[in-house]
């Protein structure tokens, strides 16, 4: 294959996922900013929403004061930002167009009609009448995608390709999700002590922090859709430390850091019979030690620096392949 028609469909898929992680994080910080909180823990919320995606010095440049209306015009509709909704499918659309001969009918049309439709939808004022509705849709178009990718192409490099781009960028965006949400909810869980005297109604406030923090971790599950897939893994309630290990090590988690990295490495091996390139090998030896590791042994060492190392690690593996296989950026 043409390094030139890997590139398109290795960039179609990963703006597509983007697209998709993009609504998640936002219909997350949508919903718990309507829970009972401090004008200061929403605004953390909004503020750390845009550290994940690494824009809030373009976002200060262009609006200064973080607002929630700001915020998601400008993660949503905003053409100057090269990561928000539109951007994001309008490249996957124009990637798809420059290899319409690669795709089949059905992944074509599916692509192109979720940008006629995106058009329609924002022109219409739909996402400012019910932004949750309009972040179900893309989520939803973004399902359809691979759905019609995966059922109708055949399995050869082109597939495998696209699917690389998918979960390369779903393990860059989860890795930056579970990063910046437990610093800014669970920075006090790990390591300490919860709990509390029941003297002079305690108890009270006991249950009523409890209630809030489900709230915000059954939040936090839900944005990667986890929330059932966790009460049938631990049947518990929910604890910190293990949506840490859900979301990163379980690899029967669909969206785990684990499970993609599973996937780009059984990808990188379908389109090369060497294994000796450097992409195969970093991505192997990143496998495995998510594969042995133990999320005590991550939480002692400390799950920021963790996930910061990781995110550099699957940062250098995008280069590799863009090196081996794509166009060089």
């Amino acid at each position: 294959m043409l390094s030139r028609t890997a590139d398109h469909l290795f960039w179609m898929s990963r703006y597509t996922e983007r697209a998709e992680n993009t609504a998640r994080l936002l219909d997350v910080n949508y919903q718990t900013s309507l829970l009972p909180q401090s004008a200061e823990v929403a605004q953390m919320g909004w503020q750390g929403l845009l550290s994940i995606s690494e824009l809030l010095p373009s976002y200060q440049a262009r609006h200064g004061d973080i607002t929630p209306h700001h915020v998601m015009e400008f993660m949503v509709k905003d053409e100057s930002n090269p990561s928000s909704i539109i951007s994001c499918l309008r490249a996957a659309r124009e990637n798809a167009r420059a290899v319409r001969g690669s795709l089949t009918t059905e992944v074509w049309e599916t692509q192109n009609q979720t940008w006629l439709e995106l058009n329609r939808m924002l022109k219409g004022g739909e996402f400012e009448r019910d932004p949750g509705q309009f972040f179900e849709w893309v989520k939803f178009r973004s399902h359809l995608s691979r759905g019609v990718t995966v059922g109708t192409m055949l399995m050869d490099e082109a597939l495998h390709f696209m699917r690389l781009g998918t979960f390369l960028e779903r393990a860059d965006n989860t890795a930056r999700l579970v990063d910046v949400k437990f610093h800014a909810v669970a920075h006090d869980f790990f390591g300490q002590s919860q709990t509390q005297s029941p003297s002079s109604g305690a108890g009270q406030v006991q249950v009523k922090e409890q209630d809030h923090d489900f709230y915000h971790w059954s939040a936090i599950l839900r944005s990667v859709s986890g929330f059932e897939i966790y009460r049938k893994v631990y049947r518990d309630v929910i604890h910190p430390e293990r949506v840490a290990e859900l979301l990163i090590l379980r690899a029967d988690m669909p969206r785990s850091l684990h499970a993609c990295m599973n996937e780009v490495v059984n990808n990188i091996a379908m389109v090369s019979d060497d294994r000796a390139i450097d992409s195969y090998r970093r991505a192997g030896k990143l496998r495995a030690e998510m594969e042995f590791g133990r999320i005590e042994e991550i939480l002692a060492n400390g799950l920021h620096a963790y996930l910061t190392q990781f995110l550099d690690r699957v940062n250098e593996i995008g280069a590799s392949i863009s090196r081996e296989f794509l166009v060089p950026s």
